[in-house]
This record gives C-alpha cells, structure tokens and sequence, in this order.
C-alpha cells in the first residue's frame, strides 16, 4: 500500500504531538506535577506512528514503561494522557496508573506495563482469545531490546507460533537495556533472527522511518488478518536521552548520539511532506496547532481534581 499525502500529514501531526507531550512532560516533571519516574519515548516516535497508523481502530496495543507515544499513536486524548501522568481523577486511569501504566480499554489499549517483558504475555493470550472468537483483529506488542532475553519472550513467541497467534512482536531497539549497550547481550546483529528458533517470519529496519514501517506492516499484518500466525519486526532506534528522566545518559557516546539525531524520525516526516508538496507554512501551521493542543492539555492535568482519598483508601482495602 503506497503511502498517500493525508496519511503522510496525518502521521507527522502524530509524530509531532508524542514530541511536544514528552517535551512538556518533561516541564511537569521538574516543576513537581509529575512524581515517580517518567521514561520519555523521545528519538522513538517513527515506530508507534508507523505502526500503529497502520492498523485498524478495532486492532490491539500492549505497551512498555516507555508508552505514552503508543498511546497517542492509537489516538488517546492528551488532555487525560497529562492527567493520568500526574495522578489526578480524570485521567484514564483515574491517577492510579501514572506515567508507565496508561491503559484504555475503551480504544484496545490493553496497558503499559512497568515490567520488562510483562506484557508478552498478556499480548499473547489476547491473541489467543481473537483466535477463539474467530475475528481478524491483530494485536500488537512493543517491547524493548532488553525484554528478548528475557523467559516470557521465548515462551510467549513459541506458544503464538505453535497455535498461529494474531499477534505481531515489535522490539524497539534503542540500543541500550538502561545502560547496557546491546552489543553487551547478544551475539547477533540483528534481533530479528530469533524469529528463525520459532518457525515465524522476522524482519529488521530502521526504526526512524515511519513511512517505511507503515508499508512493511501491510504485509504483516495481512499475514496475521488471514489466520497465518505472529511476526517478529525489530525497528532500530535511539533514544535522545538517558533510560529516564534522572538519567543523565553519560554512557552514550556523544558520535553515536550526533548521528541518530541526524536520523530523527520527526525530522523525516517532515522531508517526507516536503517531497510530497506540503509547503512549510503548512507545516507552520500543524506545528503552532499542536503546541496549542498541548498547552492546553496540560493545563487541564494541572486543574483537574486530585483523586478522592476515601475512596482510594476504600479501593486499597477491598484487595486485603
């Protein structure tokens, strides 16, 4: 399917938007609206706006500790996104989940799993029960470098292979699992080739390239749609900054670092439009729409009302 010009704004609209949130997150976050750790997805939008521009509004997500660029990519509103990331009642979560455990059933946002791995096998069995019902959705699992040497990711692919699966496994490849470099784990370049010990197609590519991702899903997911089983796609990337935000990232060489932001995915969305005849007052005007919709989202986190204490406490003794 060859990528059309609406499909192309569209998805640099998106790229743009996790931008500006993690950006602005990032603001919260040191002004003490945000607490606990907040992971931002910044260097890695092309994966989340390719992907999951591809799919369709009935397909389903399973998230990382790093998710609020799958969220947004899967069209979740930002004025909750901010709430939920800074504890308060109207976020989707009602404050609960924070900024690593967003989840909305309500767009199939299965949830952001603080566990490395956690959410294999939670994608795995929801692929398992669209195979029962016999519809063709898909679901979609991102995860880290770091979650492939992990149990849960060999035991979760060997059973979605086994029983043909509608799941597709995306590893975001950032390079590194917190400050390990993946060099340190693995003996193989690309990640990708572990499809080969479970029978399944797996493909590597460049993770910065959302309009590339989004053409490569077609066939995938036309594959998993036709009761064909998962895909293992790993998309190569870099994060523009340390594991979290108290990380000062002092173990990523400066080189490495000047050369992925040469391939920022945002920036290549951009040129993408350019080719495509959109003028850059066009893209002017997308950008000054977006930096509005995220003023005002933000905004609407830091007014909205802090959750009830009677009734969290209430909550909290119904699981003793």
């Amino acid at each position: 399917m060859k990528i059309d010009t609406d499909m192309l704004e569209k998805m640099f609209r998106t790229a743009l938007k996790i931008r500006r949130f993690e950006e602005e997150a990032i603001q919260q976050y040191r002004q003490g609206n945000i607490y606990g750790y907040l992971h931002p997805y910044i260097g890695e939008e092309g994966i989340a706006v390719g992907v999951i521009s591809a799919l369709r509004p009935d397909d389903y997500i399973v998230s990382t500790h790093r998710g609020h660029g799958h969220a947004i990519a899967k069209g979740h509103d930002l004025k909750k996104m901010f709430a939920e990331l800074m504890g308060k009642e109207t976020g989707y979560c009602r404050g609960r989940g924070g900024s690593m455990h967003v989840a909305n059933m309500k767009q199939n946002n299965l949830g952001a799993n603080g566990i490395v791995g956690g959410n294999i096998p939670i994608a795995t069995g929801a692929a398992l029960t669209i195979k029962l019902k016999g519809t063709d959705q898909v679901v979609i699992c991102f995860f880290s470098d770091g979650a492939t040497n992990q149990g849960t990711f060999h035991e979760s692919i060997n059973m979605a292979s086994i029983y043909d699966l509608p799941v597709i496994f995306v590893i975001e490849n950032n390079q590194y699992a917190v400050s390990t470099p993946i060099s340190d784990m693995v003996n193989i370049t690309d990640l990708s080739k572990r499809a080969e010990s479970y029978g399944i197609p797996g493909l590597s590519m460049d993770g910065n390239d959302a309009v590339a991702i989004f053409e490569t899903m077609q066939e995938i997911l036309k594959r998993a749609r036709s009761g064909l089983g998962p895909s293992l796609l790993e998309c190569k990337t870099y994060r523009h900054g340390g594991h979290h935000l108290n990380d000062p990232g002092a173990y990523m060489p400066a080189d490495e670092m000047e050369y992925w932001k040469s391939r920022d995915p945002v920036i290549l969305l951009k040129n993408h439009l350019l080719e495509n005849g959109i003028s850059e007052e066009e893209i002017e005007e997308i950008s000054r729409e977006v930096d509005s919709e995220i003023s005002e989202a933000a905004q609407y986190g830091i007014e909205s009302p802090e959750p009830s204490e009677e009734e969290f406490l209430e909550e909290i003794s119904r699981q003793v």
